[in-house]
């Protein structure tokens, strides 16, 4: 199956049920602040294996305790696609109660 960008319309309807994460862009976008560094750092290890079970990764920043996330898809030409919406959602699971910024 071969991945495709989605429409702008399609992009929007699918983050009404990903609070905290916005289109950036051409990307998609999130902040998690975290009680502490150490909490920041686990997030982004458990981030880290779930992006290399997809095999999709996205741009990681970690900050005292803060962890940011940027992800489109290069093999589209820097589109937001399936996969990045796909990683949102587990990144998610991970991640459930942490505020946005």
């Amino acid at each position: 199956m071969a991945v495709e960008p989605l429409e702008q319309k399609e992009i929007e309807e699918q983050l009404a049920d990903l609070p905290g994460w916005s289109l950036d862009g051409d990307r998609l976008a999130r902040t998690y602040r975290l009680g502490s560094h150490f909490a920041a750092t686990g997030l982004v290890v458990h981030i880290a294996q779930v992006q290399d079970e997809l095999d999709h990764h996205s741009d990681l920043t970690l900050g005292y305790n803060t962890v940011a996330l940027t992800v489109n898809t290069h093999s589209v030409g820097g589109a937001v696609t399936e996969l990045d919406l796909t990683l949102a959602r587990r990144v998610e699971e991970l991640a459930p109660g942490h505020g946005a910024r």
